[in-house]
């Protein structure tokens, strides 16, 4: 499914395209891709949905059609990424959005969602196969796979490792794998293929400062949904079982069949997050958690007492 349209935000030196399907839908839905992917990943995601849907999704800087920054150690951060994304909501108005994020789009999801000062943006979270705690097994083969060059011959090539790599998307039909070869491609000057991001991402990897994510966690108070793929390698059915004792309220699916991460192509797959979508609205996010409720504000702090330190 084409986009209908394609916002360019200038956030400092930087142009970040925003891909969005029904631009005029009464709802919309924040959708983030993972490390090395673009928001054109969510073009089924959107079709599923269906029109009743806005579906704004970023091609995170050095990714996709966003430019290529000059200081990787400065701009592939979340740090950075916290920013780029107040500029994207602040562009299109949005006070309060539900988020959906896939990997690193998930993990910048739970930083707004937990984030002091921008919080209440976050009106809802969806987490696609990941959470506040990684398996380093799988998070070394990421930074092996991606700060290693990858140059390809010939297009059938790239498309080929794209299969073996992307196995765990969970994709089952020719057409969509030749649709994700035809928007991961990039063109070398001397006619060689290679994938669609800037290579310098990987040194996120080394820039970026590890953080205590259990603590983002348990700071979140708008409703939180996690999908995991059955076979994933970055995200434990443990990891899952503390997400809900920390979040009592959070609804959690598994996906057979896919890995690292599922596709969200699917109706079997995108129902549950329809379900959550229009779940009754929740009790708008405070703009501070002081500003909350009584019954906000004491449930908040209860919980916090209650729950073990990590």
């Amino acid at each position: 499914m084409t986009m209908d349209d394609l916002e360019l935000v200038r956030v400092r030196e930087l142009e970040v395209a925003v891909r969005v399907w029904h631009p005029n839908a009464p709802r919309t839905l924040v959708a983030w891709h993972g490390l090395a992917r673009h928001g054109g990943d969510f073009a089924a995601l959107a079709r599923e949905l269906g029109p009743s849907w806005r579906i704004l999704a970023p091609d995170t800087p050095g990714r996709g059609l966003s430019s290529w920054s000059l200081f990787p150690a400065h701009d592939y951060l979340y740090s950075h990424y916290v920013t780029v994304a107040v500029a994207i909501l602040d562009h299109f108005d949005l006070e309060q959005v539900a988020w959906l994020g896939t990997s690193m789009g998930g993990l910048l999801g739970m930083l707004l969602a937990s984030h002091e000062e921008h919080h209440s943006r976050i009106e809802r979270l969806i987490l696609n196969d990941v959470g506040p705690e990684l398996e380093q097994e799988g998070l070394i083969g990421l930074s092996s796979y991606f700060t290693a060059p990858h140059r390809f011959s010939t297009f059938s090539e790239l498309a080929r490792e794209l299969e073996r790599h992307y196995v765990g998307f969970g994709i089952d039909n020719e057409a969509a794998w030749r649709e994700l070869a035809l928007n991961s491609a990039r063109r070398l000057p001397d006619g060689s293929w290679t994938f669609h991001y800037d290579p310098r991402i990987a040194e996120q990897f080394i820039h970026d400062r590890p953080r205590d994510m259990w603590a983002d966690w348990r700071a979140i108070i708008c409703p939180t949904m996690v999908i995991r793929g059955a076979d994933s390698t970055l995200l434990s059915t443990e990891v899952v079982q503390r997400m809900h004792e920390d979040q009592p309220g959070l609804i959690s699916i598994e996906v057979p069949g896919c890995g690292h991460a599922p596709m969200l192509d699917r109706p079997s797959q995108v129902e549950p997050i329809r379900a959550f979508l229009t779940k009754l609205r929740a009790v708008p996010i405070p703009v501070s958690r002081e500003d909350a409720p009584f019954w906000i504000r004491g449930w908040y702090w209860l919980r916090r007492l209650l729950t073990p330190s990590s």
